[in-house]
This record gives structure tokens, sequence and C-alpha cells, in this order.
């Protein structure tokens, strides 16, 4: 049976077209391994940040690391695979800030209370749960955030990270840590299966890109801090934004340089 082919998330990524080529092509690799090897989850993972197999035990051991441990408030990813982090976020007391899908509302954030639940945290840490628990705010209304998970398609030994292509976990760092909520000492992880990590240098990497500080897999745990790239400087490259992506985004629209 041939390849399938998946739905392209970058058509309006930025960066030179042979790097969001080099990227496109990691993507697909990927999801045809993770098919292959049957370790992705319903609806599969073409396409789409992958739903894999062992999502449970990359929480868990994700939960036993110190700065998971000290962190207060954490910001996360509303993707499939890190339902159990953001499940076990809440268990653990802690304070759960998540995008709306594409940021597409004017308030694009749910802030879970742990406190303040409908149901077992479980059901309030999917989207549809949190539609009920959580307070719809703007980004001006978070705390600061001592941890972010980030969901992935592949990710590198040193930090380097591809998410479906559309950009939006990049552009959520960027917007956080130009309010002032994502400093030097918050710490970025991602939870993957052990297929979706390449080797150090296997992932190009625009101006844009977000590193991570850990990978965490059911099996292990890396620590890319040693070896990973510096952050993007603090702010949003609206040379990299076309003008459909700000238009579809209303925290952009109202934030860009010339908006009215």
């Amino acid at each position: 049976m041939a390849a399938r082919r998946s739905p392209r998330h970058d058509h309006d990524a930025g960066g030179p077209p042979e790097v969001l080529a080099a990227k496109a092509a990691v993507r697909q690799q990927v999801w045809d391994a993770m098919r292959a090897a049957r370790v992705a989850r319903f609806p599969g993972a073409h396409g789409r940040i992958p739903n894999f197999t062992g999502a449970e035990a990359a929480a868990g051991r994700l939960a036993g690391l110190p700065r998971w441990q000290a962190a207060r408030t954490v910001k996360a990813n509303p993707d499939s695979p890190q339902l159990p982090v953001r499940q076990r976020a809440l268990a653990d007391g802690k304070t759960v800030y998540m995008a709306v899908p594409r940021l597409a509302e004017a308030e694009p954030y749910f802030a879970l209370d742990p406190d303040h639940l409908v149901g077992p945290p479980r059901a309030a840490a999917s989207i549809s749960g949190a539609a009920k628990s959580a307070r719809r705010v703007r980004l001006d209304e978070l705390d600061p955030v001592d941890l972010v998970v980030i969901g992935s398609v592949a990710v590198s030994a040193d930090g380097a990270r591809l998410g479906k292509g559309g950009g939006f976990a990049d552009l959520e760092f960027a917007l956080a840590t130009a309010a002032g909520l994502i400093g030097p000492d918050t710490v970025a992880v991602t939870t993957v299966h052990e297929i979706q990590v390449q080797a150090a240098g296997a992932i190009p990497v625009t101006g844009h890109d977000v590193p991570v500080d850990f990978i965490v897999t059911p099996e292990r745990v890396i620590d890319c801090r040693g070896r990973r790239a510096g952050r993007p400087a603090a702010g949003v490259i609206w040379a990299d934004l076309t003008p459909a992506k700000i238009a579809a985004i209303p925290l952009l629209a109202a934030l860009r340089p010339d908006a009215p």
C-alpha cells in the first residue's frame, strides 16, 4: 500500500522554502514510521500531533522531574497526546492554561483552577471538559508560567522540534514571552514516542522556532539544555506571518503594529 500523504498545515508558514520542505519531509517520515509501527492511537498520526501509545507513561515520567514538581502554573497545548499531562497537572494542584485550538477566539485561553473543576481532572483537561470547568481569558489575564508543555510531531536530541506546521506553538510562546509570562527560567518540555525522537541536527530550524529543554518519552528523559539553541528573541516576528493568519487570530489582529 502506498504511503499516505498528509494534509499540509504549513501553507502559510514563514521561512525559506527549502527549510519548509525539509521540515515537511521529517514530519512525513515520522508519521509513516508511527503508522507502520502501530504506535499511534485513533484517529492516526498523519497530519496531527500524534496521540501516541504510552502517553500516560510519558506524563508519569514527566511528573517525576524536579522542575515539574516545583511548577505551580503550567501552559499546555490542547492536543490529545498531552491530555495525560494536563490531567496530571490538575491532579497535582497546578493551574493549567490551555490555548483554544488555533487561537481562534477573542479570549484564546482556558484557565483551569484545580480547586474549581466540574468533574475529575481527566474530564476537565479535555477540550470539551475545559469548556465547562475553565474561565475563558485573554493573554493579559494570565499569570507568569513556570513550565510550558508543547506537542510535537518530531523532536531532536538538541531540542529542536516540529509541530504540524501551522506555527501555533511557536506563536503562543512568542506572545507569552512578549507579555512577560515566559522568562529565561521557564522550562519548555514535550512528551513524545521514541519513534518521534530524531538525532541532533536532523530537524532544520528557522528564527521563530522554539526549542525544548526536556524531551520525555515513556522510556526516558532527554535533557537538551546543554545542547539546544537559544530561544528566539522576545516578540512576534511579524514578517513571518501572512495577512491571512493575522486576520484569523483576533489576538494577532489586535496587536499587529499597524492595527488601528
